[in-house]
């Protein structure tokens, strides 16, 4: 059943405990996720988004005890994507003519997703909803935040932002508002979400949260698309937000490898070493890319000031898992980070470069050429990881 935001709201989306693994298989959800979709009711009854699709039945029936479908005046569709948009298909199928509000992008999503020409109203930045008795949801396109069709909606009396994948995170709770739930857990979730998912549109991110703002307008409670709903003091995650795009990282140095018989795993250990002798203060985490996920390390990456990234030499290239950690690491863009290579070799020792290579590539500000040991580390090779550590510390 519904569960009450404000008397004239009602959150009617879906809880899912069982989740692991979204957008395909490419984000972990350790904590389940939501999927939000809220019902105003005033002069007129307005759905605010759906949920996924293999949740779309029992979302419809769900909602059919709240309200009778054929009393929907209005369908807002905030963002195409299957997680939002996946119960639009069995909704339609019992109310065709209903209008759905989206952007010109939504439409041609939309229509992309499903080969349905529902009854679309394009709205743009600006646009205005009278939904009754005083009342109305203003329309903010959130362009590239993080797809073309994204928007947010704003109800006017109530002040609610209903900000679709903007300020949200994937966090299993029956407790709805951000002050009943664990805060180190939520925290987490947020910044997990934004360095996975929103970093490469950082400057856009703080180009549309200046946009909104300039409206001048009051933030009672900010409800996003996934996990919890902000009602205490809303915007602490549009300040989040703003710092974590201006090119955000603390007093951290990550370590990821990879390693075949624990030479690599032995220079990893041996730098962070010489990172901690030279520097007390940073903080110095290891990942072993093929045993740690993937989104988690990504999280670290985000936060760190500087990166070290290790794998042996493998046939004149480097693990297949170091390079799937790189590939993510290319896309996500992040920017004014430090980094540098290091591995084991038996042969010819190409992996080093390869992997500065691609981190150059990547837009990471080299600290050096990168550190190999020929075989299994020595002492005298255990002696140079402790020193290029040293000097990671000293540029990081």
């Amino acid at each position: 059943m519904g569960k009450r935001i404000k008397a004239n709201v009602t959150w009617v989306g879906k809880v899912d405990w069982e989740l692991k693994k979204f957008h395909g298989n490419e984000y972990s959800t350790h904590r389940g996720s939501t999927y939000n979709s809220y019902l105003i009711r005033e002069g007129k009854n307005v759905l605010i988004d759906t949920v996924w699709n293999p949740f779309a039945v029992e979302f419809v029936d769900n909602l059919q005890k709240e309200i009778d479908l054929s009393k929907i005046d209005y369908v807002i569709a905030n963002h195409a994507e299957i997680d939002h948009s996946g119960g639009l298909p069995e909704l339609m199928r019992h109310i065709p003519d209903t209008p759905i509000y989206c952007t010109e992008n939504g439409i041609k999503s939309l229509k992309g997703h499903y080969h349905q020409d529902w009854n679309f109203r394009s709205v743009k930045t600006g646009d205005a909803l009278d939904i009754g008795n005083g009342k109305a949801l203003v329309f903010v396109e959130m362009r590239m935040l993080h797809w073309p069709d994204s928007m947010a909606t704003y109800m006017t009396g109530d002040n609610i932002l209903f900000s679709n994948d903007a300020f949200g995170h994937h966090y299993a709770t029956e407790r709805l508002f951000n002050d009943l739930v664990d805060q180190d857990e939520l925290m987490y979730e947020c910044i997990k979400y934004y360095a996975n998912i929103l970093t490469p549109f950082s400057p856009l991110v703080l180009k549309k949260i200046q946009e909104v703002l300039s409206l001048n307008v009051p933030i009672d409670m900010i409800a996003p698309s996934h996990g919890i709903v902000w009602r205490d003091k809303p915007t602490q995650i549009v300040e989040k937000y703003m710092v974590w795009a201006d090119n955000y990282r603390e007093n951290q140095i990550t370590i990821l490898y990879d390693t075949m018989w624990n030479g690599t795993k032995i220079m990893a250990e041996k730098i962070a070493k010489g990172i901690r002798e030279k520097n007390k203060d940073v903080t110095v985490k290891l990942y072993n890319i093929a045993k740690s996920d993937k989104n988690d390390i990504i999280t670290e990456i985000f936060k760190s000031k500087a990166i070290l990234v290790g794998s042996p030499t493998i046939g004149k290239g480097i693990s297949s898992g170091t390079a799937g950690i790189l590939e993510e690491i290319e896309g996500l863009r992040f920017k004014g980070k430090k980094a540098a290579a290091f591995g084991c070799y038996g042969w010819s020792g190409e992996g080093v470069q390869k992997i500065t290579e691609w981190l150059k590539k990547s837009g990471f500000d080299l600290m050096n050429d990168g550190i190999k040991c020929l075989w299994n580390p020595d002492q005298e090779s255990i002696d140079r990881c402790v020193a290029f550590g040293n000097d990671v510390a000293a540029q990081a």
